[in-house]
């Protein structure tokens, strides 16, 4: 598995990492310390997350490369993600959307810094 974040999303994300933090691509199923909600309807939604290497990780155990440095993520939810996908930001409407080989797996990707106050 492989992620691509064209130049708009490796722009914005970057803006809020450093050696200290970690990326995490997060299923919301309501599972664990930064899952916002669980979804009752069949829509898939993941978010771009971005912890301390001090915060609590533990439901995370796979890392996926990308870019900008592995995105760590809970392994069950590769059944849910592609071989080849790409993270698009479109600054018209300030959203994320992730995608793969297959089509589009989230068009309203969130994105949470749990760093920031």
């Amino acid at each position: 598995m492989n992620i691509t974040l064209d130049e708009a999303a490796k722009e914005k994300v970057l803006s809020h990492l450093d050696k200290d933090k970690l990326l995490l691509l997060t299923f919301e199923d309501g599972v664990g310390a930064y899952s916002q909600h669980a979804m009752i309807h069949m829509q898939t939604q993941f978010s771009i997350n971005i912890i301390s290497q001090e915060m609590e990780k533990a439901d995370y155990d796979e890392t996926i490369p990308s870019n900008i440095g592995d995105f760590w993520i809970k392994g069950y939810s590769k059944e849910d993600l592609q071989e080849e996908m790409t993270i698009k930001f479109n600054p018209r409407l300030s959203t994320f959307s992730l995608s793969g080989e297959g089509g589009l797996i989230d068009d309203n990707l969130g994105f949470i810094d749990f760093t920031k106050n």
